[in-house]
């Protein structure tokens, strides 16, 4: 079973859930060794400018996600 088989969700909190694991799934394939990212989250964890670039990682995601599901707008509106 795909780890990813739709970007849709029920609600927006559940979309911007799905788009933290886009980014931190991205994070793991590009670096897969678990100590490496270990030390790396040591730096990073410390760093505005660098938890400033992750931020904006789950942004862009939550974006895709939004505009996946219509922007969870309803037939009402």
């Amino acid at each position: 079973m795909s780890w990813l088989p739709t970007l849709i969700t029920a609600t927006p909190e559940e979309g911007f859930n799905l788009a933290i694991k886009l980014s931190r799934m991205a994070v793991k394939t590009t670096q897969p060794d678990d100590e490496i990212r270990a030390k790396l989250r040591a730096v990073y964890e410390q760093d505005a400018d660098a938890l400033t670039a992750a931020s904006h990682v789950v942004a862009v995601n939550f974006q895709t996600v939004a505009a996946a599901n219509g922007y969870w707008q309803t037939q009402s509106n």
